[in-house]
């Protein structure tokens, strides 16, 4: 059973600053929460497989498909800078050399 001394050390602890009533609150719904986890607890899954889900999904995305731009050549002299047929960026990783 959760007391509210430790819903306030968990709420320090991830910088929260809840009143005296949400620590009442908090206090209540994560003992609701350990209670049902409690009667969980006590169904046999001898024979139950492991799964991530309780509903099986597949991925609905596309596939990926290669498409090249048509006219390479305007999409690199459209870039601010280029260096030969590549974009240059700006440099975003420094050693503490240089």
């Amino acid at each position: 059973m959760i007391d509210r001394e430790q819903v306030k050390k968990v709420a320090y602890l991830a910088r929260l600053d809840i009143t005296p009533e949400e620590e009442q609150q908090f206090t209540t719904q994560l003992n609701s929460i350990l209670d049902y986890f409690e009667q969980l607890s006590e169904l046999d899954t001898e024979n139950v497989p492991p799964t991530t889900r309780a509903i099986e999904l597949s991925n609905i995305t596309r596939s990926d498909r290669l498409n090249p731009f048509p006219d390479k050549e305007a999409l690199i002299k459209a870039a601010p800078e280029q260096e030969g047929e590549y974009f240059r960026v700006p440099k975003i990783l420094a050693s503490e050399e240089g």
